[in-house]
């Protein structure tokens, strides 16, 4: 922050109090002028009597050094407040439904349901490709008399 100040001294200065104003200023708020104005005034007031420029300037020092101190906060706060927001937004993405037996069951079958039907397109995939030889374990799967099937070629 920044502000050029001018002063003007009257003929019965220190007994009067000089003529002030904000030439310039950067990066403050119209609350901040306003503060800074108010401040001159209160201590241009303190001061009849007295040389008073020196101790104006050191108080408006003062005060732009508390405005940075105030934005260097604030710019703290807001930096805190988007890391505590993207916390929960984080842990709202890995909060899901909670598992219990029920949801589990309905889970288990649906996906069951999947697997068979994924499966059977794939069984009639296979049929369609012309791919209809069996393999040893899936003959043995669907006729039980292949169990001893051996065993009565042996015996013969």
């Amino acid at each position: 922050v920044q502000t050029t100040l001018k002063f003007t001294y009257r003929e019965k200065y220190p007994d009067e109090t000089p003529l002030y104003e904000i030439v310039s200023q950067e990066n403050l708020d119209d609350n901040d002028v306003t503060d800074i104005i108010k401040l001159l005034e209160q201590q241009a007031e303190e001061n009849l009597g007295m040389v008073m420029i020196f101790t104006l300037v050191s108080a408006v020092q003062e005060k732009l050094n508390e405005i940075v101190d105030q934005i260097k906060t604030r710019r703290e706060e807001e930096k805190k407040q988007k890391e505590k927001e993207a916390e929960e937004e984080e842990k709202q993405r890995f909060h899901g439904t909670p598992v219990t037996i029920e949801n589990f069951l309905n889970w288990k079958a649906k996906f069951d349901a999947e697997l068979l039907e994924i499966k059977r397109k794939k069984m009639k995939e296979e049929e369609q490709a012309g791919k209809n030889k069996l393999s040893g374990k899936q003959l043995f799967e669907m006729d039980h008399n292949l169990d001893t099937s051996d065993i009565q070629f042996l015996e013969e």
